[in-house]
């Protein structure tokens, strides 16, 4: 199946999905994993929505695949990071190096591109 393009800035990203080599099951635990790991490091409930994808990049420069993370909390404001790596490879380790002040409004960590 084919996943449209997403046009974020001005970088052509595609969603990695089912064409990833461990399988798309695979691929759906692992993000389920991370969302776990990115829910007890925020301190996250089960009605905050959290968001990880595994991303393909085609830009010179850019990681064949990296992962997207993405919540929002009960006040509506969305926080977002960028892990340079794919799923599979992202570990507990990262999730507790990412840097997040929760109280802070202005979390557009990749505006850069």
């Amino acid at each position: 199946m084919l996943v449209p393009p997403l046009f974020f800035s001005t970088v052509r990203i595609m969603f990695a999905g089912e064409d990833n080599p461990r399988g798309a099951e695979a691929l759906a635990a692992m993000q389920e994993r991370v969302r776990q790991w990115i829910r007890a490091r925020f301190g996250l409930g089960a009605d905050n929505a959290v968001l990880v994808a595994e991303l393909k990049c085609a830009i010179p420069g850019c990681p064949p695949l990296e992962t997207a993370l993405a919540f929002w909390t009960a006040n509506g404001i969305r926080h977002q990071f960028k892990l340079l790596k794919p799923v599979f490879d992202v570990t507990e380790r990262d999730i507790d190096w990412l840097i997040g002040d929760l109280a802070r409004e202005d979390t557009q960590y990749w505006d850069c591109c």
